[in-house]
């Protein structure tokens, strides 16, 4: 979680890529000093994310508000997740950023959660990570999202740690390059990651002491004998494993259950359902008559 300033400015600027220069419209039909309490609705089941993101945008606008859950919250269809009062120009100009960042936020922990529940259900203890497939600009919520669905954030970003892929090793000529290269010029402090492609690869990443090795496109089988492999040869115990690559709500338990340590899916992020959320105006007011 980042400072709450920090966090404000960036959702001011989410802000202005939607107001623009103004809301011409409701500037044509809502004279100034319209106060009026409007609600945030769900329309679907849904654990709840956003709410803190809200919150920061109220006190910002001086808007008065009452949140009845709170990020991670399971709601019910037709739930008033908040309400707020303050003035209706202003209101009506944050509603579509409003929605549209909560929309997605809880669509991404509602599905992270629903994978985690069924994993626990199963009892394993496998993670489930997400990836760098992100909304550009949106990044940081989309990670979130994940956390508060019960998730892993995997990477924030590219200074996180050392993650070798394939397109490294192919700059580099070889995976024994790439990883000598990154042994003598990153900090101690950088996990080092390699994604492998085949079992002579993966027992190199190990014998070269890397943290973690990415299997990249195994099959459930193959990865059981990734393991089995690494279990012989004594280095298992010293090193996590994630499975990578063609994973989807479908088979991702199969996955889970090869004893890998974490399964990173893309699709917690890059093909978001968005819960339908909807802002209703409930009443209208006389200015500083209102008090939550």
């Amino acid at each position: 979680y980042i400072s709450p300033k920090i966090l404000e400015a960036k959702l001011i600027q989410l802000l202005y890529e939607d107001v623009g220069m103004g809301d011409i419209t409701s500037h044509a039909i809502i004279p100034k000093e319209t106060n009026v309490e409007a609600v945030i609705i769900s329309k679907e089941d849904a654990v709840v994310a956003g709410i803190e993101e809200f919150i920061i945008i109220a006190n910002f606008f001086d808007l008065q508000f009452k949140t009845n859950v709170s990020d991670g919250s399971k709601i019910v269809k037709n739930q008033i997740i908040l309400s707020f009062y303050g003035d209706a120009l202003t209101i009506l100009a944050l509603e579509r950023t409003i929605l549209n960042l909560m929309s997605r936020m809880s669509g991404i922990a509602t599905i992270t959660n629903k994978l985690i529940t069924k994993l626990h259900n199963l009892k394993v203890n496998t993670r489930i990570a997400a990836t760098r497939k992100t909304a550009p600009g949106l990044n940081y919520f989309d990670k979130k999202a994940v956390l508060i669905g019960g998730g892993d954030t995997h990477r924030m970003n590219l200074a996180d740690m050392v993650l070798i892929k394939d397109n490294h090793i192919a700059i580099a000529g070889n995976i024994q390059n790439a990883i000598d290269s990154v042994k003598k010029r990153s900090s101690f402090s950088k996990k080092i990651e390699v994604e492998v492609t085949n079992f002579d690869e993966m027992l190199y990443a190990a014998k070269a002491g890397v943290d973690i090795i990415m299997l990249d496109n195994f099959t459930p089988a193959k990865i059981k004998k990734a393991i089995t492999i690494l279990k012989k040869e004594g280095y298992r115990e010293n090193i996590l494993i994630e499975a990578s690559g063609g994973i989807t709500q479908k088979n991702y338990l199969e996955y889970a259950s090869t004893q890998v340590d974490i399964v990173s899916m893309g699709i917690l992020t890059h093909n978001v359902k968005s819960i339908d959320l909807t802002l209703e105006i409930k009443k209208r007011n006389e200015k500083n008559s209102y008090k939550y």
